[in-house]
């Protein structure tokens, strides 16, 4: 078990460690996924400038990726969709209503020459083989531009997730070029989409934004959507808007959907059904409204990380500074072969040293006989000869020898010293070159097509209780026992909605307060009063007991409010002990008269009482006050004509049909 234990860990830390490195999760130095940077790398391969069906560029794509062409396919289709890097002919599907892309024979792609000024420079990348050890691939590009901010990024691995939104190429720049000043960075999500975003809870990329979508409300009777939440299709809102109809949420008329390649999903609204009266409850119960938490991990330095977007851009700006020097000393490099090679020949031929192999029998001599001839004019040159120098010499034919024009080879070195001159001026102002970098792409992209999407707002999320449409019957059927929306019998006691909570007071004393639901067994005892379970208004309701203990036959009185409960509790008004109820009522005043039995040496046969003679108390459980200890023959409530209120419960005899006490 030990030994199978152990198998287990291993191939488990190894599983998850692939899934994450090299599937799931973007690195942060050039934004990419494997499968995402093998696409790239292939279309670097095979550009020709034309245009390839994205079949093909499947096909020579799984040169290097070991999982398949389902996966490319799908990859090429959102790097191409992103219109970043790739250049996109035929249906590469909609965004907007959900459609899928065509099948890869039929649309076709190429890849922009941004793709290669941004990631493209090989002799400062590291390859190594692909799978099958046949090729070369990148471990990753040296991009210049932080391309995970721009693009966003979604995965799931094994234990961890990632999702960082996109943000505004042009923003992102401008962060860029502010970091490398050393400003602070701060970046809001940009979707494709479009809508309103709330980013009060962003927290630089590791907290959450809720999204909406715009509405057009100029006319009172049409609702149009012209704008989606991210990662929502029209689809999905009309399906999320006809459910919250069903429920009786909205009181709609009929959606159609318009969208192309803008939104258009237009909302028709019911007869006495305005615009102001609905637009609530649409971001309340529909996809009109999103919440999109974010977790912003990468790779860095072959580990996942948590990193803020503020501290993407930041490593960015230092990572372009690294990869320009790196590329401007790749450049001096080829300048100084170039001023050598030139400064080589001018000497092989100006002082006439190929004339010095006339005689030389073999490979060495020559060789020998061209390195000594440079002796005398060592110091003209940049670095040692080397045998690859004498071979290119060489091969320089005779015609090109006699044809041979000094003036021009002093000029083309001139022009190469200038070009190694503003070499070395970039690398000693090396930051500002970076900015200027970054200036002359801003200034290349299309200002309209990258301008900011989103609308940068704050607002407060709905509470569903509170924009809920009260338009269920809550009805009672004492023959079952059952209240619910959704009993088809009995009395209708209000009208509800869905996330309500209701009071009840049963005839036998009873009370709870639940939950709005379909079908509910509450009991047949009957209800004396119900009303929703609003703490503020029900604890303004006084309610009157009276009650008999049976060993005894006193008769006790007790006023009440009830302003603490809770949910699916049963209580009762009555104290613990034998009590029978007898009244209850919730007049606010009232007169109470009790008649006594004759024949029991009573001198007074009949007494009142006044409701005001009694103190409210805030527990019902509490024992009432001793009102009649007498033999009673009748009791009777008379409510106080000014007191008398239109909708007044009013009056339960819970002892109708007992003859020693029948009012």
């Amino acid at each position: 078990m030990a030994y199978a234990s152990g198998i287990f860990e291993k191939n488990f830390i190894e599983y998850a460690s692939y899934v994450i490195r090299d599937r799931a999760i973007p690195e942060l130095e050039d934004g990419f996924k494997p499968v995402q940077r093998r696409i790239i790398h292939t279309l670097i391969e095979m550009d020709d400038g034309k245009f390839h069906k994205v079949a093909n560029v499947v096909g020579q794509c799984m040169k290097y990726h070991p999982h398949g062409d389902a996966s490319i396919n799908d990859a090429l289709v959102n790097l191409a969709n992103d219109d970043l890097f790739i250049e996109k002919q035929g249906n590469f599907g909609n965004d907007l209503t959900g459609d899928g892309a065509a099948a890869g024979r039929y649309i076709e792609c190429r890849l922009l020459p941004f793709a290669k000024k941004v990631l493209y420079s090989p002799e400062i990348t590291q390859y190594v083989d692909s799978y099958d050890g046949r090729n070369k691939e990148p471990v990753v590009f040296p991009a210049k531009i932080p391309v995970v901010v721009i693009s966003g990024a979604s995965g799931i691995a094994v234990g961890m997730k990632t999702d960082i939104l996109p943000h505004n190429f042009l923003e992102v720049l401008d962060a860029q070029a502010a970091a490398l000043r050393g400003e602070k960075v701060l970046l809001y999500p940009d979707f494709p989409t479009g809508g309103i975003v709330d980013v009060s809870g962003y927290d630089d990329g590791c907290g959450f934004v809720t999204v909406r979508a715009r509405l057009d409300l100029s006319d009172p009777k049409k609702i149009v959507i012209t704008e989606l939440p991210y990662g929502v299709t029209s689809e999905q809102m009309i399906a999320s808007i006809e459910e919250a109809d069903k429920k009786g949420k909205l009181h709609i008329a009929k959606v159609t959907d318009y969208t192309t390649d803008k939104a258009n999903i237009e909302i028709a609204l019911q007869r006495n059904t305005y615009t102001n009266d609905i637009v609530d409850a649409l971001y309340a119960y529909t996809k009109c409204e999103n919440k999109i938490a974010v977790n912003p991990i990468v790779i860095v330095d072959n580990l996942p990380k948590i990193v803020p977007i503020s501290q993407m851009v930041e490593y960015h700006a230092h990572h372009l500074v690294d990869v320009l020097t790196a590329e401007l000393h790749v450049e001096r490099g080829h300048l100084e072969d170039k001023l050598h090679a030139r400064t080589l020949e001018r000497i092989f031929i100006e002082e006439r040293i190929y004339k010095r192999i006339e005689n030389k029998k073999t490979a060495e001599d020559v060789n020998k006989a061209v390195i000594t001839g440079f002796a005398p004019f060592e110091s003209e040159l940049y670095r040692e000869i080397t045998d690859d120098d004498v071979d290119r010499l060489l091969k320089i034919p005779i015609r090109r020898i006699s044809l041979f024009d000094i003036e021009k080879n002093r000029k083309d070195i001139e022009e190469i010293n200038a070009a190694i001159s503003e070499v070395d001026r970039h690398l000693g102002n090396i930051t500002q070159y970076a900015i200027s970098f970054l200036d002359e792409i801003k200034a290349s992209l299309d200002q309209e097509r990258w301008k900011r999407r989103s609308e940068i707002s704050s607002f407060q999320a709905l509470d569903v209780k509170s924009v809920a449409v009260r338009n269920l019957e809550l009805r009672y059927d004492e023959s079952t026992g059952y209240m619910g929306t959704n009993v088809k019998t009995g009395e209708v006691l209000l009208k509800v909605s869905p996330y309500d909570k209701v009071f009840y007071l049963r005839k036998d004393g009873a009370y709870r307060v639940v939950n709005v639901s379909e079908k509910e067994f509450i009991g047949s005892e009957g209800l004396y009063y119900c009303c929703l379970a609003d703490k503020d208004e029900l604890s303004k309701i006084v309610f009157t007991a009276i009650y008999k203990e049976k060993e005894s036959k006193f008769y006790f009185i007790n006023r009440f409010t009830i302003s603490t409960w809770t949910t699916n509790k049963l209580y009762s008004i009555l104290p613990k002990g034998n009590f029978k109820l007898v009244k209850l009522a919730t007049f606010p005043s009232a007169v109470i008269t009790a008649k006594y039995k004759p024949g029991y040496g009573y001198r007074v046969l009949e007494e009142t009482f006044r409701f005001s003679d009694f103190a409210v108390r805030k527990s019902p459980q509490t024992l009432g006050y001793k009102l009649i200890t007498k033999n009673l023959a009748g009791l009777t409530l008379r409510q106080t004509k000014e007191t008398v209120k239109e909708g007044d419960p009013g009056l339960f005899d819970g002892i109708e049909g007992e003859g020693d006490d029948k009012s």
